[in-house]
């Protein structure tokens, strides 16, 4: 049995939830494996991302979301809505954001050193709620779909642009 792993460096946008189509990065990772059959996991390891497996949708919102990404965003937002008050969510706590303020990093977390900055409380439920990855078939070294089945990364925090990690584990022989 072998083990590959590869690392996908992505970039989301913050202004909205970021999907990021990786079905490509995923296809040829598989292939650079050289494994034949086994699985391929695909693994967010951010808390307010999700991976997830959709149909590809041709038609698309003016903003770039594809019909079906723009339908879960309404149904998403239904069950959990944008989180812009106080008052919606009890994240983030006031020791949270005493913690945030102690990281080497805080300004990129903090911009306005209010805790209104980490207001993303949203994006953390919606992640779980989603999911943190996916397993798919790899057979004849290929990924095991069908021609409309496409693998998304998505990001749902909205406070600010961010680099992101995708990590791909494929086992088998």
């Amino acid at each position: 049995m072998s083990v590959y792993k590869e690392q996908l460096d992505l970039q989301s946008h913050g202004k909205s939830p970021s999907y990021i189509n990786i079905t490509p990065q995923v296809r040829a990772a598989i292939e650079k494996s050289g494994i034949k059959e086994g699985i391929c996991v695909v693994i967010s390891p951010h808390t307010t991302c999700s991976v997830f497996f959709e149909e590809y949708v041709h038609d698309k919102m003016e903003n770039g979301d594809d019909f079906l990404q723009a339908d879960l965003n309404d149904a998403l937002n239904r069950v959990i809505p944008e989180h812009v008050s106080p008052e919606q969510f009890h994240y983030p706590g006031p020791e949270h954001f005493a913690a945030v303020r102690a990281w080497p990093s805080a300004a990129s977390y903090l911009p306005n050193d209010d805790i209104s900055d980490l207001y993303n409380g949203d994006a953390h439920l919606r992640a779980t709620l989603i999911g943190s990855s996916q397993t798919f078939e790899v057979t004849e070294g290929k990924l095991g779909v069908g021609v409309t089945g496409y693998i998304y990364f998505v990001d749902f925090d909205r406070t600010h642009p961010r680099h992101r990690k995708c990590r791909l584990v494929i086992i088998g022989e």
